[in-house]
């Protein structure tokens, strides 16, 4: 019994980077020499996205809903700017979307492509449908993990606990930790998930299929790469006036790579959240903005959304002006704010950028099977991209607030 103590001791007490690392190879390797032992191997990758997705709406739910009732009178918890910091993240992406595709065109070779689902008709029916996902019923919202609907719960039951007893406030907040061990317990389990994931994927698919889009994906890629090393420092820098790269580097390896691999934001919640706690940022901050990032901080969908519809734009020979190219950067940005409102995410808002230079549906489904083709990259660079991100901007605005003089001490803010 000693034994097995130590050992889990001597698990649990190292790199926890290393740990992926060393699953991320492992998983490489055995799809490489037994792809079919691989794909068996895989249950272990889907049972670990099921846990955190299990884990994530619940957590979400008692974590707002405890910071929130127990949130100190005055304190401060820099929502505003945060927001504004997803917003301003989320056109930047647009906007480096459309230079890369301008600079680097790209046509495709379009097929009748079939897709069981239907493309929204216009922002107008996206932001319609975010907002009923608000007043959802609340049980409702935990089962399909509906984030914001979860959100808007929790925010309005934190509140109806403000002035509830010391002890209701204190079960919520022992429940809010509860909670938070088994997230624990489960981001330990992320070396043999992200095994089975790689393991899995590598033996299913190969990468023999993604040679023919490669510059797609290159311009893709380029255009998420310049926003986690380029523009996400320079809002960092903007905002702290400190050097950004010790804690973009550090976000996107503790967060970006476990969402590349689980290729979900909800999934990811929980790995924010803990390490949100690990860089020390306030609870009543974090428990919010970390939810409402998967949400609305989607620069990797606006890049996505932009690059595809440019792509079939150049294929078509349309031309574009600079005024239009504007536009297809708000029309992006705003409809990736609501794209987890939306059936398919990102690749089903194509049609409704593609619509702005007069192409058919039909052609621009076509663009969405590529995006389906690509998926296997793109959306896993997508959602490391927006994961990180979310926590890459809560944290700037919790180090400007306090370099402001904003200091928070035990939930209540002090003058410096």
């Amino acid at each position: 019994m000693s034994q097995t103590t130590s050992l889990m001791n001597r698990y649990t007490s190292s790199s926890l980077i290393l740990r992926i690392f060393i699953g991320i190879v492992a998983g490489g390797a055995l799809a490489a020499i037994a792809p079919d032992t691989a794909k068996m191997l895989g249950l272990f990758g889907s049972l670990f996205v099921g846990a955190l997705k299990a884990v994530a709406p619940i957590l979400v739910f008692v974590l707002v809903t405890s910071a929130i009732a127990n949130q100190k009178k005055d304190s401060n918890t820099n929502m505003r700017p945060i927001i504004a910091l997803y917003l301003i993240s989320t056109f930047a992406a647009a906007l480096t979307a459309v230079v890369m595709s301008f600079m680097f065109p790209t046509e495709l070779t379009l097929a009748t492509t079939s897709t069981s689902t239907t493309p929204p008709g216009g922002i107008g029916e996206v932001l319609n449908t975010l907002l009923f996902k608000i007043v959802q019923n609340p049980v409702k919202a935990l089962l399909d993990g509906n984030f914001i609907g979860i959100l808007a719960w929790a925010v309005g039951l934190g509140i109806a606990l403000r002035h509830a007893a010391d002890q209701t406030k204190r079960t919520v907040h022992d429940m809010s930790d509860g909670i938070a061990k088994i997230v624990r317990f489960v981001i330990q389990l992320a070396p043999f998930g992200i095994f089975g994931l790689v393991a899995n994927t590598i033996a299913s698919t190969g990468f023999g299929a993604l040679a023919s889009y490669a510059r797609l994906l290159g311009v893709l890629l380029g255009s998420m790469i310049i926003i986690a090393l380029v523009i996400n420092p320079i809002i960092v820098f903007v905002k702290t006036g400190m050097n950004p790269y010790p804690l973009v580097l550090r976000c996107l390896r503790e967060s970006g790579i476990t969402a590349f691999f689980t290729r979900s934001s909800a999934a990811n919640i929980p790995v924010n959240m803990k390490l949100c706690d690990d860089l020390k940022l306030h609870e009543d901050t974090y428990s919010v903005s970390i939810p409402l990032g998967a949400t609305i901080n989607m620069g990797g969908a606006a890049i996505t959304i932009t690059v595809m519809a440019l792509a079939a734009v150049h294929t078509l020979g349309i031309q574009v002006d600079i005024a239009t190219a504007v536009l297809l950067s708000i029309v992006a940005a705003v409809s990736a704010c609501g794209a987890s409102g939306v059936a398919g995410g990102s690749l089903l808002l194509i049609p409704l950028a593609c619509s702005l230079f007069g192409i058919s549906n039909d052609v621009a489904m076509q663009v969405v099977g590529v995006g389906f083709i690509i998926g296997v990259i793109q959306d896993s660079a997508e959602t490391g991209l927006n994961s990180s991100t979310d926590v890459i901007l809560t944290a700037a605005a919790c180090i400007a607030a306090e370099k402001k003089g904003e200091h928070i001490v035990n939930g209540q803010q002090q003058a410096a």
